[in-house]
């Protein structure tokens, strides 16, 4: 079967969506939209929604305001956390810039000293997130943070954060979750009906789409659209080796791993990683008559390596081997990103030893002087796999 050459018309929205979004907050911003920046995928959008606020990504993919932030922190950090504080404080991101309130989370020693800082220049409230999971005290701390963090909405706006609220957003986000799902879900297909790239493109860009009932529609859409010209394409199934990518947020400069998958033969089937399917693939129990339990239940079980033990990335990695047939996995570690780094072995032990499938760790920062490095190590990998 061949590619796809003529995808949605909407797909290059997707693309571009990043770009557009700026005007769209500034937009929402002097409609008088209370604003809220994050960085990770553990803050519960729910509360916001039900606040009556807009929760955007801020950026951190970058290397342009790394030296900046170098000015204040050290040189050997992760470069996602230089990225975060040299956007801010240079003013460079717009999300960042229209952001009443920044919400970051404890997820690593470095953001948090990070965030320390940040509060030179910005209104900043800090979740702490437990640093276990699986027991009734990090259960009963995170639905606690999920309370305060409601508090902080309504004092820090002037606002009553009622529960009724909260279930609609529960509600309309599951929503969105399940169409996030099943258009990344097209990488279970073989032949791929798109490139992984592609995919990426979209759930990358569905971020900074802001009217959440237009998302929804517009990705049911695509996937309906896509499908229906797949079944009704004579199909041969390729040969090329199905790579997962696992390990750090992948975006911006890090997209250098992807291309070089698709340049040297491989193909990219699904990404488990924070930036696609691990905040994703676990719903909020509409359920659970405590709204703030099924919060923290859902939010709690997300796969990072910040958190001990990590189970729910391995069962999660043991899933989407066997649903998008996967022949091999890529580990991408950001440099200095010791939670994901140390974990590395236990995740390649995992697919070598129990899903027999090859393993590659690849560690990269934000600049391309790698870019060559990359490519003869990931063209090693898939031929090693017969690509």
């Amino acid at each position: 079967m061949e590619l796809r050459t003529e995808l949605p018309t909407m797909f290059n929205d997707f693309a571009e969506a990043r770009q557009q979004g700026f005007l769209a907050v500034k937009k929402l911003k002097d409609e008088g939209k209370p604003i809220v920046g994050v960085y990770c995928t553990f803050m519960p959008e729910e509360l916001t929604m039900a606040a009556g606020a807009l929760q955007i990504s801020l950026c951190s993919t970058s290397d342009e305001t790394i030296p900046d932030a170098e000015e204040v922190l050290p040189r050997n950090l992760c470069p996602l956390i230089k990225s975060s504080f040299g956007f801010g404080k240079t003013d460079k991101c717009p999300y960042f810039y229209f952001s009443d309130l920044i919400v970051g989370e404890s997820t690593c020693d470095g953001k948090k000293k990070m965030y320390e800082y940040m509060t030179d220049f910005k209104d900043l409230y800090l979740m702490h997130l437990p640093n276990m999971r699986n027991s009734p005290e990090a259960s009963g701390l995170w639905k606690a943070e999920m309370i305060r963090f409601k508090e902080k909405l309504e004092d820090y706006f002037g606002v009553e954060v009622k529960e009724e609220a909260i279930r609609e957003a529960i509600v309309l986000k599951n929503k969105e979750r399940q169409a996030r799902k099943d258009f990344y879900g097209l990488g279970k297909l073989n032949p791929l009906p798109i490139k992984g790239s592609e995919i990426f493109k979209v759930m990358y860009g569905a971020n900074y789409s802001f009217d959440k009932p237009k998302l929804i529609q517009d990705l049911n859409d695509m996937t309906e659209s896509i499908l229906k010209e797949y079944e009704e394409t004579p199909k041969i199934k390729s040969n090329k080796p199905r790579i997962l990518i696992t390990g750090s947020p992948i975006g911006g400069v890090t997209e250098k791993v992807i291309r070089a998958i698709e340049e040297n033969g491989g193909e990219i089937v699904a990404y488990e990683n924070c930036t696609v399917a691990k905040p994703i693939e676990r719903l909020v129990d509409e359920n659970n008559p405590d709204v703030y339990d099924a919060l923290a239940e859902k939010y709690l079980d997300i796969g990072c390596a910040c958190v001990s033990n990590n189970q729910p990335r391995i069962d999660m990695l043991d899933r989407m081997i066997d649903e998008y047939q996967v022949d091999g996995v890529l580990d991408m570690v950001l440099q200095f990103c010791t939670p994901f780094s140390v974990e590395s072995l236990k995740i390649k032990e995992f697919c070598q030893n129990e899903k027999e499938v090859p393993y590659l760790y690849l560690e990269t920062d934000y600049s391309n002087a790698d870019v060559e490095q990359i490519n003869t190590r990931v063209e090693a990998f898939i031929e090693m796999m017969g690509g």
